[in-house]
């Protein structure tokens, strides 16, 4: 029906070769002792549409040598079999708009649904319906390329993939229609191998089994209340007569929660013991619903692999499988990243730097935030410095009390004012309160995302205690961290508006300190890094604070002046349209050429953060940074997820699995139709002298009034405009040209 253009897709003979990795059998807790497989459900169909031609290459030219892929197997009116996502074709196809008198009722398991249906339509009906994104939240652009609905023969012979899993959900349904899947499956096995199947309906897989031998069927539990159709007894009920599973199925699908269940506010309970139960009645378990871009746990923090590790790395037990939109994280986990410790060696030289502490999982800036940063095994602890208004310097991402504390909720709330040379409305600023006042508020946790409804531990929003610098300085210098990075904002503001001199008591507070570990001072004023190189010996970091899509030579010569470092934003060395990144910037690589080292803000775990090029997992993100343009350090909320990153045993092979490769700028866009593809944004400005160079920071003086109110002032120290770029929301190198249809 369909013939894949030459799989060879750019890289593919290097992939071929590249794929692969040590069993390391004897460490991992599945039935078999062999490392777990990965299923690809619909193939890639965390970026691609389900069940798609393009979803399937991807999913095998990306994973494990041993990837499986899932077809959720439908009848059309003359039996062929398609691979297609639901019973519904409306939910993932334009059916409704190429056939719009074709909606039908029919009951579904004992329930009437409307929609259209597979029964009603012939193969050749079939061919103009074009396959789409399913899900909602993901991107609609590939919904307009040729993704005709493949026939489960058309998988075969085109993909050609390591294993092939079939999906019954719905037999007693097309045998009311009088199509027979069990004729189907027993044909199709004449004609090519079939690793797995799978059922809810024990009718069914009872009626299968003994025209199968070395295909395994797999029994799947739906979920717990829900009635199995051949017994009449719910799967929750079924679950504690394994032995009778047993007689009919070689392993079960469970729902995560099965296993590992989660309470209503969103975080893990104690794991069952239904892997190790089902291990001793000799069946496989096989989990079900990974995907990268949902809510997880609050306990994962974000991270995709820490909840595969969770399933397959814990101890305890292993799955013998997970079933992934995402089988490329699926792959890297299983092959990279399990039966890891903080110890390995560390295998990409690269500076893990925090923000603000693990602010990911606690409020900023307090005591849990640097604990668990350190923890996690950041190199590098960050204090970004506020001032109080009786002159004690403390941590904290704001200067806005709003943003990362409670102050809204106390009596200092008539206390906000507006600040036009700070730009911030009703603001409530550190400056305005002692010490003694700012004590007396809880930290408040920073959720960048609520507009997603994504937030960030909720049980925890509050914990932890404010830090002085000095405190904070004490303990960078106990801890194993190899550093610490000051930064320091608005001190031509504080120094002429508030007779607060930020630089002087930063310079005191470290000399008192006697700080054993590596200084670096931040800042987007280079007046401040000018005072500090003609006072100190620390290095200094000049932080470009606007998204640029170049800088010039004379621009690099100047800021080597009063600096040896430079953070750049994400934006900077991926630009991206619409989530797409777009094309490959050279700020890195000319900042490095003169001996500049490059770090990179702001690197977060939620899947909303990273460009869809990053597939939702902020490893493959962090990796595309690291070996495509060698920066030597990543500034992230989440310490854990770049520490884990720069240890993987992958980096260490001789030649890359596809898992652990980069992701190619353009990569997304270079294999979407042109209409579909966002309209072409203006391309960020490029650094010049002009917006580098400050005048020196005014002297210190005494505010104008007493209350500390603010005085307006211009739009920025130098006089000059500052630089506006597009904000980054949201990410392989084999996705070049990957898959491209003839």
């Amino acid at each position: 029906m369909w013939k894949l253009s030459p799989l060879c897709f750019l890289l593919l003979c290097a992939l071929v070769s590249a794929q692969g990795s040590g069993n390391r059998s004897s460490l991992w807790q599945t039935l078999s002792g062999n490392q777990p497989l990965v299923i690809a459900r619909g193939g890639f169909s965390g970026i691609l549409p389900d069940s798609s031609l393009n979803a399937y290459g991807f999913a095998v030219q990306t994973g494990l040598p041993d990837t499986i892929v899932w077809c959720d197997l439908q009848l059309t009116k003359d039996g062929v079999g398609i691979c297609f996502p639901d019973i519904k074709l409306d939910n993932a196809s334009d059916i409704d708009i190429v056939y719009p008198k074709g909606r039908k009722t029919y009951l579904v398991n004992g329930v009437s649904t409307q929609g259209w249906f597979s029964v009603d339509f012939t193969l050749k009906d079939l061919e103009p319906v074009n396959l789409k994104q399913r899900i909602y939240s993901r991107s609609p652009n590939y919904d307009t390329s040729q993704n005709i609905i493949l026939t489960v023969d058309d998988v075969v012979t085109n993909i050609k993939p390591p294993g092939l899993w079939l999906s019954v959900p719905h037999d007693a349904f097309f045998t009311q229609h009088n199509q027979s899947m069990r004729n189907f499956v027993v044909s199709a096995s004449r004609r090519f191998a079939i690793s797995y199947i799978s059922s809810p309906e024990i009718g069914f897989l009872r009626n299968i089994a003994s025209r199968f031998r070395t295909t395994k069927l797999v029994f799947q539990f739906l979920e717990p209340d829900q009635v199995e159709p051949t017994t009449n007894q719910t799967y929750g009920s079924l679950l504690t007569n394994l032995t009778l599973v047993k007689t009919f199925a070689a392993g079960i699908i469970v729902p995560k929660t099965y296993i590992i269940p989660v309470d209503s506010s969103l975080y893990l309970q104690q794991a069952k013991s239904l892997v190790n139960d089902a291990h001793a009645a000799g069946l496989e378990v096989f989990g079900y619903n990974f995907v990268n871009d949902a809510t997880l746990p609050y306990n994962y923090s974000y991270d995709p692999v820490a909840e595969y590790l969770s399933f397959i790395d814990n101890g305890k037990f292993s799955l013998d499988g997970v079933i992934s939109d995402f089988p490329m994280t699926a792959s890297a986990t299983i092959d990279c990243y399990a039966h890891m410790s903080k110890n390995d060696s560390v295998k990409a030289n690269v500076l893990v730097i925090s923000n603000e502490g693990a602010s990911g999982d606690y409020p900023g800036c307090t005591d849990k935030a640097y604990e668990k940063a350190v923890s996690d095994g950041a190199d590098i602890l960050d204090c970004p410095v506020q001032i109080t208004n009786d002159g004690i310097p403390f941590c904290l991402g704001s200067i806005n009390l709003r943003d990362r504390t409670t102050v809204s909720q106390s009596d200092f709330i008539n206390r906000a004012t507006d600040n036009p040379e700070l730009r911030i409305e009703k603001g409530i600023y550190a400056y305005n309160l002692t010490w003694s006042e700012i004590k007396t508020l809880q930290p408040a946790i920073y959720n960048p995302y609520t507009k997603y409804t994504l937030f960030r531990n909720p049980k925890f929003k509050n914990a932890g205690n404010f830090m002085q610098l000095s405190d904070f300085l004490t303990v960078a210098n106990t801890s194993a961290v190899s550093g610490v990075i000051i930064s320091i904002e608005n001190a031509a503001y504080l120094a002429a508006s508030q007779g607060l001199g930020v630089t002087d008591v930063v310079l005191d507070t470290l000399s008192k300190a006697g700080i054993n570990k590596k200084v670096m001072i931040r800042s987007s004023d280079s007046a401040v890094l000018s005072k500090f190189k003609s006072s100190s010996n620390y290095e200094l970091v000049y932080l470009v604070d606007d998204d640029v899509g170049d800088i010039l030579n004379s621009t690099i010569s100047e800021i080597k002046k009063f600096a040896s470092s430079v953070v750049l934003s994400k934006e900077s060395v991926y630009p991206t349209d619409m989530l797409f990144t777009t094309h490959v910037t050279t700020v890195v690589q000319k900042l490095q050429a003169f001996n500049l080292s490059v770090y990179v803000h702001l690197f977060q775990n939620e899947y909303v953060s990273q460009p869809w090029d990053f597939f939702s997992d902020p490893y493959t993100e962090i990796n595309s940074h690291v070996s495509s343009y060698l920066i030597n350090g990543v500034i992230t909320d989440f310490p854990a997820t770049a520490a884990k990153y720069k240890r993987n045993r992958c980096l260490g092979y001789e030649d890359a699995p596809p898992y652990m490769l980069p992701a190619p700028a353009g990569g997304l866009l270079s294999i979407m139709e042109k209409r579909s593809q966002p309209p072409a944004e203006a391309p960020n400005p490029t650094l010049t002298d002009e917006s580098v160079i400050e005048p020196p920071l005014p002297p210190v003086r005494a505010p104008t009034n007493g209350s500390g109110t603010t005085a307006p002032g211009p739009v920025a120290p130098n006089g000059q405009p500052t630089l506006v770029g597009s904000a980054i929301l949201s990410g392989i190198s084999v996705f070049l040209a990957a898959l491209v249809l003839c």
